[in-house]
């Protein structure tokens, strides 16, 4: 341990640094200056005794020039974050992807590879002309011949739902059901 030293009697007391910063912790911190200004301003009502020491001056100064430092800092880094950060892309929709699977197992690419998925959506929307339009369908029944096992079976029985819902319907020319039909008959006529 250090020693201490001991004061002079009459000698003039200096004040210790922890000693003078212990009091302005024990203080209530003053209102912030406004902007530009270089002294707090002492609280109203307050007398000349209540004012800062210039060291306390100083000490309050640093740390609203070290906050709005950091606020500032904080409001680049968003601006940058919002200015540098791309657009993401829109994802594909269900139905792109599963064609985008079906053309590429049409034109047996190199990377195309089995994906239930992509084989669940084209089966659940096989006959909405919306979902796989005409141009698809051709392709979409040539992929049909491949299936095996549970697939073909519920595809099969899917159709043969779909023809007895249009015959119990009785429906005429133009009825929505009847695109459908035309599918259903040709699955079942590829499957059966």
């Amino acid at each position: 341990m250090a020693a201490q030293k001991r004061k002079a009697p009459g000698a003039p007391e200096k004040k210790d640094r922890k000693l003078k910063k212990a009091p302005a912790a024990e203080k209530p911190p003053a209102p912030a200056a406004p902007r530009g200004s270089t002294e707090a301003r002492p609280e109203e009502g307050a007398s000349s005794a209540t004012e800062l020491s210039p060291e306390e001056k100083r000490v309050l100064e640093r740390k609203l020039k070290k906050e709005r430092k950091k606020e500032e800092r904080k409001r680049l880094r968003e601006a940058a974050a919002t200015a540098l950060a791309p657009p993401l892309p829109a994802k594909p929709s269900g139905a792109q992807l599963a064609l985008d699977y079906l053309c590429g197992w049409a034109q047996k690419h190199q990377g195309w590879r089995f994906q239930k998925t992509r084989q669940t959506w084209l089966l659940l929307h096989m006959y909405d002309c919306d979902q796989v339009p005409d141009q698809h369908f051709p392709t979409l029944l040539a992929y049909l011949e491949g299936l095996r096992g549970q697939a073909r079976e519920l595809t099969v029985q899917k159709a043969e739902a779909l023809m007895r819902q249009l015959d119990e319907a009785g429906a005429g020319p133009g009825h929505p059901l009847l695109e459908r039909s035309r599918r259903a008959r040709q699955v079942l006529q590829l499957l059966s």
